[in-house]
């Protein structure tokens, strides 16, 4: 039994759907394709199609004939694209030899794509609970992920104590120079400049009452106390615990920690204990390096611009200076050392595998540095006025 033809196809020259059952006692159906097929033209709607297939709800094997077909391009693919997405929501086996080589090849690599979830999930609007709940598990995951890695540093150190660490002293000596001779530059700089803002802002207030002499004990105690250990924290958060971030960050897109592990070498023990420990050792040697600029800096406003003696404001700074004022200051850098290091070790071994991965990880190194450097000194300062120091 032959069907009619659809009445807007035309002659063969044009797209055409022809329909015929073949043996309709066994719920065979051939679809036969003619004409051009092409992107532009007047392709048959594919409504057509499903009308067709249910007016016999016996259909259960569909094959195509193309031997009348023309020219063809990604319309014909559209087309049979959704004639197979429909066979398969009606259970209907869907035979393709009859098809040409190219289309049956472009309908296998289009079913083989996998589906863009990910888009889908992007254009939809999650309710307020449902964000809530997902940071609440981003926070819990990267809080596990902190004490976990703490608690690898803590065994490390522990190996280290009884000489069971594994890591390199050339290693170790070539960080303490990176971060520390090499980083006398900056710190000088930023020191000097942070020693005379101090002395111009106290002058301000000072100068009202005729106590110029003054700045000296104000600027001493506030470069020794925080502002030396704090400016040198940030500085070395910018540059060394930015360059750990980087360095290990690399070595994960190069899949060199994998390697290390495959070795039977512990990241942890080889790359992360020799950083935490030259920057443990060099942040108080810089602090009071940077201590002695800000005094510097200060001295230079007091006897430059207020007539201050040299021996006058040098007299007057060793009287306000203390070793309880000098030791908060190198305690607090000795901890914004650990914190500098372990920060930009944990972004590091945290990082991705690809280029951009290395560059998010030493944006937080930085930040995740800076911030704990301030909760830090927030703390310090509250324990010692608990203290009375």
């Amino acid at each position: 039994m032959q069907m009619d033809e659809a009445s807007d196809l035309g002659n063969h020259e044009t797209p055409g759907l022809k329909i015929d059952f073949v043996r309709p006692y066994n719920g065979s159906l051939i679809v036969r394709l003619f004409g051009d097929w092409k992107v532009g033209s007047q392709l048959p709607i594919f409504d057509k199609f499903n009308k067709e297939l249910e007016k016999d709800p016996s259909i259960k094997k569909i094959s195509f004939d193309s031997v009348e077909l023309g020219n063809w391009d990604s319309g014909l693919i559209v087309y049979l694209s959704k004639a197979v997405n429909y066979c398969e929501q009606k259970q209907i086996e869907l035979v393709m030899d009859g098809l040409p080589e190219g289309v049956i090849n472009l309908l296998n690599l289009a079913s083989a794509a996998p589906e863009r979830i990910e888009t889908q999930k992007g254009l939809a609007h999650p309710s307020i609970t449902t964000r809530m709940g997902g940071h609440i598990i981003k926070i819990w995951n990267s809080t596990n992920e902190i004490l976990s890695f703490v608690g690898e540093i803590l065994i490390a150190f522990l190996k280290l104590f009884t000489g069971k660490a594994r890591f390199r002293w050339s290693d170790l000596l070539l960080i303490i120079q990176e971060s520390g001779a090499k980083a006398l530059p900056i710190v000088s700089l930023i020191s000097l400049l942070v020693g005379l803002i101090l002395a111009f802002v106290g002058s301000i207030q000072l100068k009202m009452f005729g106590a110029q002499i003054y700045i000296a004990n104000l600027v001493a105690i506030a470069m020794a106390r925080a502002m030396g250990a704090i400016m040198t924290g940030i500085i070395m958060a910018g540059r060394t615990g930015a360059s750990f971030a980087a360095g290990i960050g690399s070595m994960q897109v190069n899949e060199e920690i994998d390697a290390l592990k495959t070795a039977g070498l512990p990241p942890i023990e080889f790359l992360v204990l020799p950083r935490i420990i030259a920057l443990a050792i060099m942040m108080p040697l810089l602090t009071l390096y940077a201590d002695l600029m800000g005094i510097l800096g200060g001295m230079i406003v007091g006897v430059g611009g207020f007539d201050i003696g040299i021996r006058e404001y040098f007299n007057a700074t060793k009287g306000a200076l203390t070793l309880t004022t000098i030791g908060i200051g190198l305690f607090s850098s000795f901890i914004f050392g650990i914190l500098v290091a372990t920060a930009g070790c944990l972004r590091g071994m945290q990082c991705g595998r690809s280029a951009s991965a290395v560059g998010d990880a030493t944006t937080s190194a930085v930040v995740t540095s800076i911030v704990s450097i301030i909760v830090a000194t927030a703390i310090i300062t509250i324990g010692c006025n608990i203290l009375g120091i």
